[in-house]
C-alpha cells in the first residue's frame, strides 16, 4: 500500500494559492514522490472562492482529484465553510486565525496568523500563499523543508527570493 498525501489549499482568489498547490506539487518531485496538482476558481478571479488541490505519493496516483483531504488549509471564512466537509476524520485542519470554526471537529486543528504575519509582518499580502507553505511545513511531514524552499525558489518572479525566504521562514515559525 503506497503512501498517499490530499492536500486542499483555499481561500479567495488573488490569494496565490493556485501557485502554492503547484510549489507543493514541484517540491513532492523534487523529493522523489509522485506529484499531481488542479485547481478551481470562482468566475470573478480575485476575491472568488479559489483551490488548489495537491495529492503526493510514493506509489501511483490513479485518481487526480482530491476526495477526502489528510489536510486542509482555509484562509477565508467562505472557503472553511465550503471545504470543511472534505477534511478526513483526524485530519489536519489549519486556518487563519480570524476564522471561526466548529471546535467539535475530529481533527487536529491548527489556527495560526498567516495573513496578518504576511500584511501587517512583512507588508506583502501576496505573500501568505508561502506563509502557508512554511506553516504546511512545519506541521505535516509531507514534505520536506529543502524540498519546498527549491521549489518556492524555482517558481517565485525573479526580484522577489529575499521577500519569499523570509515568508517562508515566519510560516515555519508560526507553528
Amino acid at each position: 500500500m503506497s503512501n498517499k498525501y490530499e492536500v486542499r489549499l483555499s481561500g479567495s482568489g488573488g490569494q496565490g494559492l493556485i501557485l502554492a498547490g503547484i510549489i507543493l506539487a514541484d517540491a513532492g518531485i523534487i523529493s522523489g514522490k509522485n506529484a499531481i496538482q488542479s485547481q478551481s476558481y470562482g468566475p470573478e478571479a480575485r476575491g472568488g472562492a479559489s483551490k488548489a488541490e495537491v495529492i503526493i505519493s510514493d506509489g501511483e496516483i490513479n485518481f487526480p482529484k482530491v476526495e477526502k483531504c489528510d489536510l486542509l488549509l482555509s484562509l477565508t471564512q467562505e472557503s472553511y465553510n465550503e471545504y470543511i466537509d472534505s477534511l478526513k476524520k483526524d485530519g489536519i485542519l489549519v486556518v487563519d486565525e480570524k476564522i471561526e470554526i466548529d471546535e467539535t471537529l475530529e481533527a487536529k486543528i491548527y489556527r495560526l496568523p498567516i495573513l496578518s504575519t504576511a500584511y501587517d509582518k512583512l507588508k506583502k499580502p501576496m505573500v501568505a500563499n508561502i506563509v502557508s507553505l512554511g506553516a504546511i511545513c512545519s506541521i505535516s511531514s509531507i514534505i520536506d523543508e529543502k524540498s519546498l524552499q527549491e521549489a518556492i525558489l524555482n517558481r517565485i518572479p525573479p526580484g522577489t527570493e529575499e521577500i519569499n525566504k523570509k515568508a517562508f521562514q515566519e510560516g515555519l515559525k508560526l507553528v
